[in-house]
């Protein structure tokens, strides 16, 4: 059994697509794992045949035969044609949420089938691997952050080079500003799940127009991991504040009347700053607030649910293993 962390996204979201890394110079992402979790379980099964169970149950005789893609091509991947069974679950909902899910899923499935064959793998292998997955063979749109950030954890800066290459910094910060950093994070549900396929396609056919809003947002990435080493934490939500008014700009569907309406309001009630996390459209809200505006904040918007987390600081990590 694997259990692989959920993220968020601070600054620089966006600039991990192929169609700003790969033309534009290289992008830079700050971004943290935090203790909601996919669990992934494999298990020998007692005939040839393969069992999913994840939203749904899928019982086939083949790999081809599997619906759910990022299943069939780690499986394909991995060379395992049957025989098997896999069980998914979710601490938050695994679809819609902004919380990178479907690559957290990815990599944690890829941990499992590696270590059910007996194999340990690096984090960089699992990430490389999921990227192969979903954005060569799968051809699905999107960056490169999520796969990352599952397999690392910890809280990242990440670089994207033309050449493919990551690099991933860690942001170290001393125990006072680490908790600091806690009591001042606020994550909001709004009950929106949405599909971040159409908003990437958008935002990527929209990179040139939009490219000084992009240079500006992998500026600030570095800004953001400079002010989280050095435990400013009122510069670090005035950054996620600019790096949200420049991201919602880049593509319709990233926000919208009801989501400003909502940020505007955490704003004018002690939010120093934020963001909807991931592609946008739903999901969680993201703030920096002091922790005493809280109350504040969540009694104001009572139409969202305040999710509590933590950062976690290890990445997809296989916690069992049976006979």
């Amino acid at each position: 059994m694997s259990r692989t962390p959920l993220r968020i996204t601070f600054v620089g979201g966006g600039t991990d697509i192929p169609a700003y890394y790969k033309n534009h110079g290289f992008g830079a992402v700050v971004s943290a794992s935090i203790n909601k979790y996919i669990y992934v379980a494999v298990n020998k099964k007692f005939d040839s045949r393969i069992r999913l169970s994840y939203s749904v149950t899928e019982i086939v005789d083949t790999v081809d035969e599997i619906r759910h893609p990022s299943v069939r091509e780690a499986l394909k991947l991995l060379d395992i044609d049957g025989g098997i069974e896999i069980v998914s679950i979710s601490d938050i909902p695994s679809r819609g949420t902004g919380l990178g899910s479907s690559s957290t899923f990815l990599v944690g499935l890829l941990n499992a089938l590696h270590a059910y064959k007996g194999e340990q793998v690096s984090p960089k292998q699992l990430a490389e691997e999921a990227v192969r997955i979903e954005r060569i063979t799968l051809n699905e749109p999107g960056g490169k952050q999520d796969q990352y950030m599952a397999a690392y954890g910890g809280i990242q800066l990440m670089e994207f080079f033309d050449d493919e290459r990551v690099s991933l910094k860690p942001v170290i910060m001393n125990e006072e500003a680490r908790l600091s950093l806690q009591k001042h994070l606020l994550m909001l549900y709004t009950g929106r799940e949405r599909s971040s396929t159409e908003i990437h396609k958008t935002q990527s056919l929209g990179v040139d127009r939009k490219i000084e809003s992009y240079h500006r947002m992998k500026k600030m990435a570095y800004e953001t991991f400079d002010s989280m080493c050095t435990g400013s934490i009122t510069r670090l939500g005035e950054l996620m504040h600019e790096n949200w008014m420049e991201k919602k700009s880049l593509a319709d569907g990233i926000s919208d009347n009801w989501i400003d309406k909502c940020y505007d309001t955490a704003i004018s009630s002690g939010a120093i700053g934020g963001k909807m996390i991931g592609a946008g459209g739903g999901g969680f809200l993201l703030l920096i607030a002091p922790e005493e505006k809280h109350g504040e904040i969540v009694s104001k918007l009572p139409e969202l649910k305040a999710e509590t987390f933590h950062i976690e600081y290890e990445g997809s990590r296989i916690i069992f293993v049976g006979d």
